[in-house]
């Protein structure tokens, strides 16, 4: 099971050109086993709302087209998630990939992402780096 990272989702829509060969192949081969975390839901919002990303829906409308079209299943942030990624080591300070970091690791899934401080948790289990 692959979790993809908000930009891999990003970046899987609307420019599928920043993705290497080997994440598109994974992709593909992977299909029907993609996840993503709520919180990326919440951090596409915010990245809208400061002028970060510019999308043709509003945010909401996007991530749910997003999502269904290329057949991704989110996974909710539940109590243990939410416990988990506040008690990881304090290597990365951004909340939203602490929670996936956390989803992750809870729900024994790789995680595709471009972010290289993922890989300083030894629990986290990076496929590809983007």
């Amino acid at each position: 099971m692959y979790l993809l990272d908000t930009c891999t989702l990003i970046w899987l829509v609307s420019n599928q050109d920043a993705l290497t060969n080997n994440v598109k192949k994974a992709l593909r081969i992977n299909a029907g086993n993609l996840y993503i975390s709520s919180i990326s839901a919440f951090e596409i919002a915010i990245k809208t709302v400061k002028g970060k990303i510019e999308l043709p829906l509003s945010p909401d409308e996007w991530f749910k087209e997003a999502v269904k079209h290329h057949g991704i299943q989110e996974v909710p942030i539940t109590s243990d998630i939410a416990c988990k990624s506040v008690l990881l080591p304090r290597i990365h300070n951004d909340p939203c990939d602490r929670i996936i970091m956390a989803t992750a690791i809870l729900e024994n899934m790789f995680i595709i992402t471009k972010d290289g401080i993922f890989s300083e948790y030894p629990d986290i289990l990076i496929s590809f780096n983007v």
